[in-house]
């Protein structure tokens, strides 16, 4: 399957709205929270009931957060150097550094679509055991930070 733009057509669209500037290096977060309006998600782990992802790419900040109603996509009005995990850690989530893979070259397995595949999607991440936001936790604490030094 082909990718919407290709690298060649995001570069020419970038160049006419944006001064030349060295390759932006892309930072993601896991934004995790226990806030749930939903009695039926009462029965997930307190504290992790729901989780979305922030992105830096340089000089924006963008979210993804999957609700059950809608996802909200989200490029924020900050300057680029806003701390934004720290804003959102200081409201009471728990705010976990995650590595973006972008090497694979198999589809990702099919799941249920979730806040949890939602974010994994994002990142690029085919574990079909994390199924649930104290699951991604867990393993982004175990392995998010080796792959991160990988590159991977």
């Amino acid at each position: 399957m082909r990718k919407f733009f290709d690298e060649s057509e995001e570069a020419m669209m970038f160049a006419r709205t944006q001064p030349f500037s060295a390759p932006l290096q892309e930072k993601a977060w896991v934004v995790f929270s226990g806030k749930s309006d939903w009695p039926w998600l009462k029965f997930l782990r307190p504290g992790f009931r729901h989780c979305f992802v922030i992105v830096h790419d340089g000089t924006r900040w963008l979210s993804l957060d999957p609700l059950l109603q809608h996802t909200e996509m989200k490029v924020h009005d900050v300057p680029p150097d806003f701390d934004l995990p720290g804003w959102l850690a200081a409201r009471g989530n728990r705010v976990m550094p995650a590595p973006l893979y972008r090497g694979h070259k198999k589809p990702a397995p099919p799941m249920v679509f979730t806040c949890v595949e939602a974010v994994k999607r994002v990142l690029g991440l085919h574990r079909w055991t994390v199924l649930t936001p104290w699951q991604l936790y867990r393993h982004l604490t175990r392995h998010g930070a080796a792959l991160a030094a990988q590159g991977v």
